[in-house]
């Protein structure tokens, strides 16, 4: 996992590994169902590390998924909306856009702009495309509450995590989604 601290050293090698490990994480397909399976699956992990978030999963302009834990706030959701834009706006994670901007139009970050409304986008960390094999963006997933590097690396494990599981659950397994007392 890459930390503020480390962002700052990251070499084009490194930019170009979380690329690919981004594209890596293609579905053959992606239904309402797998939302919300992937969302119970991402609250369940959120709530046993103690984390509050909020997650949203999206696809194409529906939100298909959202969940708030407890110590989050409406300002959570609005910085899911400034992720979300981004990686629908670029084709990549947020935190990949928020890496590469620096590279690609120095001495600028996506928040120093000029031409870039920092109400609108943000190059932090937690919004990650959901890609489809020979369709290519669907939707996206993507968490507020942690640091946006944590935010990026929970919602690729999750992602990650489901595809393994992927094949158990559509053959008539389902994730519970139970409420929790926090």
């Amino acid at each position: 996992m890459v930390t503020n601290k480390d962002e700052d050293r990251l070499e084009p090698q490194d930019i170009e590994n979380i690329f690919k490990e981004e594209t890596s994480l293609t579905f053959q397909k992606f239904s309402i169902d797998d939302a919300w399976n992937l969302g119970c699956l991402l609250r369940s992990e959120a709530i046993s590390r103690g984390h509050s978030i909020a997650i949203e999963i999206s696809l194409g302009e529906q939100r298909v998924f959202h969940t708030s834990l407890r110590g989050t706030s409406a300002h959570n959701n609005k910085w899911i909306e400034r992720k979300k834009a981004t990686a629908r706006e670029w084709g990549c994670s947020s935190y990949l856009v928020g890496l590469r901007f620096p590279i690609f139009d120095p001495p600028y970050s996506l928040e120093t702009a000029p031409w870039m409304d920092v109400k609108r986008y943000s190059g932090s960390g937690g919004s990650v495309p959901i890609l489809i094999s020979d369709t290519g963006i669907v939707g996206t997933v993507t968490v507020s509450g942690l640091r946006h590097d944590i935010d990026h690396a929970f919602v690729v494990e999750g992602l990650k995590k489901y595809r393994e599981i992927q094949g158990e659950i559509n053959n008539g397994k389902r994730a519970n989604c139970q409420s929790h007392d926090e």
